[in-house]
């Protein structure tokens, strides 16, 4: 018989009653004694369900002393029998960690299957939802409405047209305005007014000339009319859930995209009309120059037009990219939506067919197309330069570098000053006809994430990064 802990035959032996395994009688007291447990079944034992064996005994000695080499046989014979005893509950341990280890790995596994099942599955739903050609609802005055994304109206068609012959007659060969500013009052433009900070993380900022005021959105969802001359927030409305993207004027009437794929108006700081038209952040709004048409694109690779004469979505056109910039050409036949992919799609805005592209360095950040209507500003992200593409060439006809990445850029009245806007200052770009050169009139360490021009282009409104608003001008005219 051998002890089932030491491995070597017992002196005093004795068995389990429950398990029938054999132990020497010291060391499965001992064991019992710390843990309560069989050493081998790990079921309980005490020292009660242990039987002694019968076994021929040998007449020990008087215990010797360590002067002796028999005493330290004896000495090194305790110490060897509580090393085998941890040496047993170590490995016992050492199993039951590994198999704890092993199913704790396979856990884990099961559940980076499930989570990566699940992305796949989300993935799939938001295609699948970016791809539906019949909207849900939309909320106008606070009534449900079923719109679906047919053609084009021929009213609204009819009204396309119509802003179109009317403006491009005139547009080329329109003149500067006698009291427009000159590049010589530019050089002379510095810093002349501070706002308050109005709204955290301010990203919109439209300016009306009319009423003096502009649309400032943040954050926290709260759109605010600042007045220029009053140095107030004289309305604000509430557009919350999701922050404010992007704001322009209608008219007196002001509108707002959020993050959460609403597009809501308000005239007079009341809500009037709410559609949920894109499965996704808007990130952009663009007005149409009739005043009756607003334009929308979201993260959904959808651009959305709203009839503003009746409050109701027109059509729904689905591109190949998400979409993070809008404009209108000055006549308004053209629609221009900038992509993730880097490419600038111009649409025709009467049959929503894809009348070019143009490929750009990175995600689009910024557009502007000039009042003559020839030339379009774009700006990527990533990039410090701004490239000038002539719409009759389909072709960039300069690049501009500011060394700064670019966040806004705004062409003024008379198509000879761009206003390039970032974190890195704010540079105005002149572009002389008689000469056709190019010149930088201003160059100012404002930092700024959207930029407007002021009546006469007198002045050059900026949003800095902390939300505060700039207002450049100059004495000299």
């Amino acid at each position: 018989m051998l002890c089932a802990i030491s491995g070597e035959a017992p002196q005093i032996p004795v068995a389990s009653r429950k398990s029938g395994n054999v132990f020497e009688r010291r060391l499965i007291e001992a064991y019992i004694a710390e843990n309560g447990r069989d050493p081998v079944t790990d079921e309980e034992l005490s020292t009660d369900d242990l039987v002694e064996l019968k076994n021929a005994r040998t007449v020990r000695p008087r215990p010797p002393t360590l002067t002796s080499i028999p005493s330290l046989l004896s000495v090194f014979q305790s110490e060897w029998d509580a090393l085998a005893l941890e040496t047993y509950t170590l490995r016992q341990q050492l199993i039951q960690t590994r198999q704890e280890l092993s199913t704790a790995l396979y856990q884990y596994d099961a559940a980076v299957r499930v989570v990566a099942r699940l992305y796949r599955e989300r993935d799939e739903a938001r295609e699948a939802l970016s791809r539906l050609s019949v909207f849900g609802t939309q909320t106008v005055s606070g009534e449900a409405m079923q719109v679906d994304s047919t053609g084009l109206s021929s009213d609204f068609i009819a009204k396309v047209e119509a802003t179109q012959e009317s403006l491009s007659k005139t547009r080329r060969k329109r003149t500067p305005p006698d009291d427009w500013v000159t590049s010589d009052a530019l050089n002379s433009f510095a810093p002349v007014d501070k706002s308050e900070a109005l709204y955290t993380g301010a990203r919109s900022f439209a300016l009306n000339t009319r009423v003096d005021s502009v649309l400032v959105g943040g954050r926290e969802g709260k759109l605010g009319v600042y007045s220029m001359s009053g140095k107030v927030i004289i309305q604000e409305m509430n557009a919350a859930p999701g922050s404010i993207t992007d704001a322009v004027w209608i008219g007196n009437s002001a509108a707002a995209s959020t993050s959460t794929g609403n597009v809501k108006i308000w005239e007079s700081g009341t809500e009037v009309a709410s559609f949920a038209g894109h499965a996704g952040e808007v990130t952009a709004l663009a007005m149409h120059p009739s005043g009756d048409i607003l334009a929308s694109v979201g993260i959904d690779k959808s651009y959305i037009f709203y009839d503003l004469s009746s409050n109701t979505i027109a059509t729904r056109v689905l591109t190949n990219a998400a979409l993070t910039a809008a404009k209108f050409h000055p006549d308004g036949h053209l629609f221009a939506a900038g992509g993730v992919d880097g490419q600038i799609k111009i649409y025709d805005v009467r049959s929503s067919t894809n009348a070019a592209n143009f490929d750009s360095t990175g995600p689009i950040t910024a557009m502007s197309f000039s009042e003559n209507g020839t030339w379009l500003a774009t700006a990527a992200q990533g990039s410090t330069g701004v490239s000038i593409w002539d719409l009759r060439k389909a072709a960039v006809i300069r690049s501009i570098d500011i060394a700064s990445p670019i966040l806004a850029l705004k062409w003024d009245y008379s198509a000879q000053f761009l206003a390039i806007a970032g974190p890195g200052g704010l540079v105005v770009q002149q572009y002389s006809k008689p000469t056709k050169d190019w010149s930088e009139p201003l160059r100012n360490a404002v930092p700024a994430v959207a930029v407007e021009w002021g009546s006469s282009a007198g002045a050059i409104l900026c949003l800095d990064t902390e939300g505060f608003i700039i207002t450049l001008s100059s004495t000299t005219r």
